[in-house]
C-alpha cells in the first residue's frame, strides 16, 4: 500500500541533515573510517528493513549520503507510504567508504524514527477503518523535526492536526480559564481572525459544549470524554460542528471511541511514544 504523500522539500529537510551530520562528525570528523579505510575506498551497501513496518524518511537518507559524497549513487527500492517486510532491501547505495559509514548512523536515525511514526499512524488507521473516524496528530513533536514527524504520519495514512500556532485557533482550557469561559473565548477569536481561519474550543463536559456550540465554532474537542458522553456529543452536535475525541487515546481504546460517531480522533502518540522501526545498513 503506498500512501499518496507529495514530498517534503530538500530545502527544508537539508539544515536538520546537516545539524546532525555536524553533531556526529565532531571536530575531527569519522576518526575510526579515515583511520581504517582507503581515501578513495567505494562500498556498496543495502538499507534493510530488520522488522516489518511503513516505510518514510527516504529522502533523509539520501540527504546525508549527498552531503559527504555527493556523487554517491542512492538507488530506492521502495517509496515513502509503503509496507515493507522484515528483511526487505529498501535502498542499494554505492558511494566513497569513508563518506557511507560517516553517514550511516545519521541516515539511520532518522529513517528508523520516521519509519516507527508512520507505521504507528497505520495501526491507528486500520484499527478505526470503516467507522468513518479520522486519526489526526497533535503538536507534540520532537522540537525542530515537526514538519518530518507529521510528513510520516501522512505516511501511514492519518491526517495532520494544526502544524503550528498560527495556523489555526485552538481554544484549550487555560485559554477559557483566561477568558473567562468557552463563549466568549469563542467569540473574541471569531471577531479577532479571518475568515479563512478555522476556530476550535476544547471542552471537558456536556455543559461545556452546550456552552461552545452557541457560540458557533467550527470544532469541538471533547477532552476525555467517557463513550456514554462522546456518544451524548456526538447526539447533540451531529451536523453543527465537526467533533474531535482526544485525551489518552490508545490502540486499544481507539476502536470503540471511533464507534462513538466522532469526526476525528487526535492521537499524540502518533509522535511522542512511537518505537522505532529497526533498519540496519548491510554491505554487500
Amino acid at each position: 500500500m503506498t500512501a499518496a504523500v507529495g514530498p517534503l522539500p530538500d530545502t527544508l529537510i537539508e539544515p536538520l541533515i546537516r545539524a546532525a551530520l555536524a553533531e556526529d562528525l565532531g571536530l575531527a570528523g569519522d576518526i575510526t573510517s579515515i583511520a581504517c579505510i582507503a581515501e578513495d575506498a567505494r562500498l556498496a551497501a543495502s538499507f534493510r528493513s530488520r522488522r516489518p513496518g511503513v516505510l518514510a524518511g527516504l529522502a533523509c537518507a539520501r540527504l546525508a549520503l549527498a552531503a559527504l559524497d555527493p556523487s554517491a549513487r542512492f538507488e530506492a527500492l521502495a517509496c515513502d507510504g509503503d509496507q515493507v517486510a522484515g528483511g526487505q532491501s529498501l535502498v542499494r547505495v554505492e558511494a566513497n567508504a569513508r563518506a557511507l559509514l560517516s553517514a550511516e548512523r545519521t541516515a539511520l536515525n532518522f529513517l528508523g524514527r520516521l519509519c516507527g511514526v508512520a507505521t504507528l499512524a497505520r495501526a491507528y488507521v486500520e484499527a478505526v477503518a470503516g467507522t468513518g473516524a479520522q486519526i489526526t496528530d497533535t503538536r507534540k513533536t520532537t522540537p525542530t523535526l515537526r514538519a518530518l514527524e507529521k510528513y510520516a504520519v501522512r505516511c501511514g495514512g492519518a491526517r495532520n492536526h494544526r502544524f503550528g500556532l498560527d495556523d489555526a485557533v485552538l481554544i484549550k482550557d487555560n485559554h477559557v480559564a483566561a477568558a473567562g469561559g468557552v463563549g466568549p473565548a469563542i467569540r473574541r477569536a471569531r471577531a479577532a481572525v479571518g475568515h479563512l481561519v478555522k476556530i476550535e474550543a476544547e471542552v471537558d463536559g456536556l455543559d461545556q459544549l452546550d456552552e461552545a456550540l452557541e457560540a458557533g465554532p467550527d470544532v469541538v474537542m471533547l477532552d476525555n470524554f467517557s463513550l456514554e458522553d462522546l456518544r451524548a456529543a456526538v447526539a447533540r452536535a451531529r451536523d453543527r460542528v465537526v467533533l474531535e475525541a482526544s485525551g489518552s487515546v490508545t490502540l486499544e481504546t481507539v476502536r470503540a471511541i471511533a464507534e462513538t460517531g466522532v469526526d476525528v480522533i487526535s492521537v499524540g502518540a502518533l509522535t511522542h511514544s512511537a518505537p522505532v522501526l529497526d533498519i540496519g545498513l548491510d554491505a554487500e
